[in-house]
């Protein structure tokens, strides 16, 4: 069985993104259903998949990562508003018998994201 998994880094810090709300929502056409909510432990990542079994299916799913909450907690400066404060990372699962691992690299003005292993 396939699952899905994260990790949060904070390029700006060097260190793990700890603490961070991770809502999940799956997307079919214009129908946007949240399944489940994480938070990252402290080494950036969930202490379980996000996803699996029967709750991880072929399709389109949105992990909507809340930054700016970290940021705040953090101490990082920042305008009002925030440059990002809610990144919505979408991406389709082709193979439901496979690990996506869908990481976040975070700094207060950037953000990039890949298929990890």
């Amino acid at each position: 069985m396939g699952y899905l998994t994260t990790h949060v880094l904070d390029t700006s810090s060097g260190l793990p993104g700890k603490g961070i709300r991770i809502e999940v929502y799956r997307l079919e056409g214009d129908e946007r259903t949240r399944l489940t909510e994480v938070v990252t432990n402290d080494d950036g990542r969930c202490d379980a998949p996000i996803l699996d079994g029967e709750a991880f299916g072929v399709g389109e799913y949105e992990l909507v990562f809340h930054a700016g909450e970290y940021l705040d907690r953090q101490g990082v400066p920042g305008d009002a508003p925030r440059f990002l404060d809610v990144i919505p990372l979408r991406f389709g699962v082709a193979d439901a018998s496979q690990h996506y691992h869908v990481p976040l690299l975070l700094s207060p003005y950037s953000y990039s994201t890949y298929r990890g292993s």
